[in-house]
């Protein structure tokens, strides 16, 4: 027998031991200790307790990996998949993401966000004077606000210091409240009358991210407000 054939036999037996000693001869569709919890979901710090038990990895060394999650059909007939959780945030850690990432700007001292069900308001001190300044600042700021939030979020920013008690009395209210929306919308019409808002998001979109196809007449509102501050009768 050549020391090909013999390899090739050897390298095939490694293979199949392996596959037998990982799923007990079994695929993942077959074996029941696969399906935890919601019934079609595994991840690899799951496969590691299934696999590996009593291996435990410490928080330092799973901030070192790689977020990885795979979903196979659930072998319960019926079962459906809660939405609500895929789009659920912790609004306060979002916050303070935003928050801390906007105070490493050399030109931002100070930043309070407050993060709605579809809105971030940001208030925050700049040594920024000129309009140009101004507006990059703000722009910088509202753009480390959409890389942390969900895309369907309008972002609205402002540096006038008196606006600042403003977002941070909304922040005592609950989203349940009756006159919330009056008090956002009032909010942000004073963010958008004295404050640049950067750069628009796309063609699609105004500043703050809001849609051309989506509630014309809140963008028409907005758009004029730009349009007056850029000519400076704001």
């Amino acid at each position: 027998m050549s020391k090909k054939i013999i390899t090739a036999t050897l390298l095939s037996a490694a293979l199949l031991t392996a596959c037998s000693n990982n799923n007990n001869g079994k695929n993942v569709a077959e074996n029941p200790a696969v399906y935890k919890k919601n019934g079609n979901t595994v991840n690899k710090y799951e496969r590691v307790d299934m696999y590996n038990a009593g291996l435990e990895k410490t928080s330092a060394e799973k901030s070192n990996e790689f977020g990885y999650v795979r979903h196979v059909k659930s072998p319960i007939p019926g079962q459906n998949i809660k939405y609500q959780d895929i789009y659920t945030i912790n609004r306060e850690k979002v916050a303070d993401a935003i928050s801390k990432i906007a105070v490493t700007n050399p030109r931002v001292h100070d930043a309070a966000t407050l993060v709605t069900d579809e809105e971030v308001l940001i208030s925050y001190k700049t040594d920024a004077k000129s309009k140009k300044d101004r507006n990059d600042v703000a722009d910088q700021v509202k753009k480390t606000a959409f890389s942390v939030v969900p895309r369907w979020y309008h972002v609205y920013v402002t540096d006038n210091p008196t606006l600042k008690q403003y977002v941070e009395n909304i922040s005592y209210m609950k989203s349940s409240d009756a006159n919330k929306e009056r008090v956002i919308k009032q909010t942000v019409k004073m963010m958008l009358k004295s404050t640049p808002q950067g750069h628009k998001m796309s063609t699609g979109e105004n500043e703050n991210g809001e849609s051309n196809d989506i509630n014309r007449g809140k963008m028409e509102d907005t758009d004029n407000l730009h349009e007056q501050f850029d000519k400076g009768n704001l």
